[in-house]
């Protein structure tokens, strides 16, 4: 079990001592999709969602998401955000999401910035479901990772 960083000597489950570990700024990047009917990317594009403004909603919803990634994920660290980034593109049958994420800490920021697209992905399908039953949430992956010594 020496190759998980979150399980102990014994099996047992531990959060990361990161205390030993130097300051750096660290950046993630992660993105996602969310697959819809071309009438319910109209229909986001138009604003003529009952519900308001779905892709406003949606980008709010990424960066309250990354904030809160401590408290929704056991192990992971608390951390200071300095930014978070969530963009909305619409194509011509799904909505691509991309979340970017840094912080001058002791712990990367990964998975702040795929929550941020979950959450992101989650909003939209939760604004959209009455007008398409068939979207898909899909696609949601780590993209890249940087680490700068301060």
């Amino acid at each position: 079990m020496k190759d998980f960083s979150h399980i102990d000597s014994k099996g047992k489950v531990k959060m990361v001592d990161v205390s030993g570990k130097s300051v750096s700024r660290r950046t993630a990047v992660a993105s996602g999709s969310v697959k819809m009917a071309a009438e319910t990317v109209v229909k986001l594009r138009e604003g003529l969602l009952k519900k308001g403004d779905a892709l406003a909603a949606a980008k709010i919803a990424g960066i309250m998401g990354a904030k809160r990634t401590s408290d929704l994920i056991p192990l992971c660290h608390p951390l200071p955000i300095d930014d978070i980034a969530v963009g909305l593109e619409l194509k011509e049958e799904a909505v691509e999401i991309e979340a970017t994420v840094t912080s001058t800490a002791r712990t990367g920021v990964e998975m702040e910035a795929l929550t941020a697209v979950l959450v992101a992905a989650l909003t939209l399908y939760d604004m959209c479901k009455a007008v398409d039953k068939g979207m898909i949430i899909e696609s949601i992956t780590l993209r890249s990772k940087t680490k700068v010594e301060v």
